[in-house]
């Protein structure tokens, strides 16, 4: 096909343009005295409202041209799910498309009607956005603020605000057994979840470990679980409990959960651990620590001490565990329920600890089979992490009776007797459970199991001082999954006493609760004492809290260390007031598996660094 040819142009064509000579030019005034309104949906300046902004850069990320940096601002503290940095914007390079309103995870920044910014300047075209405009101070608008433009809708938003839902047993069918009850994410559910991750990492630093999250979300987004395994190691040797059981801080502060449901952080850890074979682990992880020659003693096998033990393992010291019980695992083996955490997947993530040399000694009471003062000179360091074996009593009249019990030592019980450790235990017709925690929740599901295998049903009655839901420490689905199960909920009430009638429990009264705490957020209930109800039960169990137990340590010992309610001062590196000990988990900081990994962490760190020193 010929091309088709330019027309020639005229010689004298230049020369037609000076017959705009003397025409009066047409200007516009800059900044223009005369008001013109650009349309409703035009992309112009930006507005970011830091009462919203969170911090998470997701707006950086997406930008095409580069146009937005994250700065850190003096006096912006970092908080549960906030950054103390807002975007600063390159009006250089911005292409004004609008994906940074698009994929803005809290909906404070936005796009405004406002297009002309003169300046000789070239610092004043890189601009932080506020909530009133880049030209607010020159009071172009009434209320000092640019009227908006362009606003993201349900056809523009980027972000998928609904969570992938977890399959999961049908109440009707798990209370008849202690069947685990989540089921896990297909490969397909997974990395539908994980597509749904922004990067933001705000979650990284609200994780008490700081795993890396966002980096093995995407690593299962790539379909790279070997990846993905590596990541959860370099931070979490008990990757397959966290995953299950985890109190997941991490989706309270997720970004995509400011306006919608935060990503399924916990499941999605949990989906790497069940789908990399553990026949695979030592040549994925391929831990190969060159030996110290020197050891650390253990006390205690619960999140903290398995934790210290394979960082330190990983390190290259040789390590012993200490643990009183038949079997490993402290509270998750014996005071979590099965259908939350079966015995197979905390026996997988101690298996591997074990593979690296650390050595468990079980049936071994410190104090009892041991002695302390033994192992302190077995051993170049020594860790402690014993956790809250002991019950809190309401001790009001009638707690003293045989058929008033202590929720952990039943839970212990119960898990003994479904492994065959043990023998049944009591299973009640009527069934009272005192307390609104999570362990509360723990020991009211898993009565109503035995109760529906025993007598075809529930009958169990939970009541907590908090006088509602959202004031009860429970987890929300944790009570969610109760109601489901059949356990009657009555908040806002304190116990009086338990009635004894002819030597047997008869059930216990209650007055109504008018608040939990004081003005000074200080435990200070108050009760309406003419407001009483009375139930009727076989046994009552409470589940108040826990204490620690110390009897194992020399009293010389004790008298050395530090203690802040009953619980050990441990510095940043968990090390006591005494030089070669160590401590962590609950008598540290309290019941929480995820934050007792992290004082196993510590203690490695700061044990390599006092033994290294030594």
């Amino acid at each position: 096909m010929a091309m088709q040819e330019l027309p020639k142009k005229d010689f004298f064509a230049p020369l037609k343009a000076w017959k705009f000579l003397g025409k009066r030019p047409v200007t516009i005034e800059v900044p223009n005295k005369v008001k013109r309104e650009a349309s409703d949906r035009y992309r112009g300046f930006h507005i970011n409202d830091w009462s919203k902004c969170i911090g998470c850069g997701t707006c950086s990320k997406i930008c095409p041209t580069d146009a937005i940096t994250m700065v850190e601002v003096p006096g912006l503290v970092r908080d549960h799910g906030k950054l103390p940095q807002r975007p600063v914007i390159d009006y250089g390079r911005c292409s004004f498309c609008a994906l940074c309103v698009d994929i803005c995870t809290t909906g404070s920044l936005q796009m405004t009607r406002e297009y002309i910014h003169v300046s000789d300047d070239a610092e004043d075209y890189v601009y932080m956005p506020t909530e009133k405009g880049l030209n607010a101070k020159r009071g172009l608008y009434e209320h000092g603020k640019a009227p908006l433009g362009w606003i993201k809708d349900e056809n523009s938003d980027i972000l998928d605000l609904v969570r992938v839902k977890m399959p999961m047993e049908e109440p009707e069918v798990r209370v008849k057994s202690f069947i685990e009850i989540v089921k896990g994410y297909s490969k397909e559910q997974a990395q539908q979840e994980a597509a749904r991750c922004v990067g933001c990492g705000i979650c990284t630093y609200t994780c008490p470990e700081h795993m890396d999250i966002p980096q093995y979300i995407e690593s299962i987004y790539k379909g790279d679980l070997e990846e993905g395994l590596r990541w959860l190691y370099r931070t979490n040797p008990l990757s397959m409990v966290c995953g299950r059981v985890c109190t997941h801080r991490c989706e309270s502060s997720c970004s995509v959960g400011v306006r919608g449901e935060p990503v399924a952080i916990r499941w999605l850890k949990r989906y790497i651990i069940d789908n990399v074979p553990f026949e695979e682990y030592d040549r994925i992880l391929n831990i190969r620590p060159e030996k110290k020659g020197k050891s650390v003693g253990i006390i205690g096998s619960g999140p903290a001490g398995l934790s210290a033990a394979y960082f330190l393992s990983t390190m290259g010291y040789d390590v012993t565990i200490y643990e009183a019980n038949a079997r490993p695992g402290g509270v998750m083996r014996y005071g979590i329920p099965r259908y939350r955490l079966p015995d197979e997947a905390l026996d997988k993530d101690i298996a591997f600890i074990e593979a690296l040399g650390v050595k468990i000694l079980v049936n071994t009471k410190v104090g009892q089979e041991i002695g302390f003062d033994e192992i302190a000179k077995k051993h170049d360091a020594v860790f402690i992490s014993t956790g809250f074996g002991l019950g809190r009593s309401t001790r009001v009249p009638g707690t003293d009776h045989p058929n008033v019990k202590q929720a952990l030592p039943m839970l212990k019980m119960i898990r003994d007797y479904l492994r065959g450790d043990g023998p049944k235990p009591p299973v009640p017709r009527k069934l009272i459970v005192i307390g609104g925690g999570n362990v509360a929740m723990d020991i009211s599901r898993s009565m109503a199991r035995l109760q529906t295998m025993e007598y075809g049903e529930v009958n169990v009655h939970t009541l907590s001082l908090e006088r509602s839901f959202e004031e009860m420490p429970a987890d929300m689905d944790e009570i969610e999954e109760a109601l489901e199960e059949g356990v009657e909920f009555h908040p806002g009430w304190g116990p009086i006493e338990i009635v004894i009638e002819d030597d047997e429990v008869k059930g216990a009264r209650f007055k109504k609760c008018l608040r939990v705490f004081d003005e000074n957020h200080r435990f200070n209930p108050q009760f309406d004492e003419n407001n009483q109800i009375f139930i009727e039960a076989d046994m009552v169990i409470e589940a108040i809290g826990q204490a620690p137990d110390y009897s194992y340590l020399p009293q010389e010992l004790q008298e050395k260390l530090e203690f802040v309610r009953g619980r050990i001062k441990t510095n940043e590196y968990n090390q006591t007031a005494i030089e070669w000990l160590f401590a962590g988990g609950d008598i540290v900081h309290g019941p929480d598996i995820i934050h007792g990994v992290a004082d196993g962490y510590a203690a490695a760190k700061g044990i390599d660094m006092y033994l290294s020193k030594k």
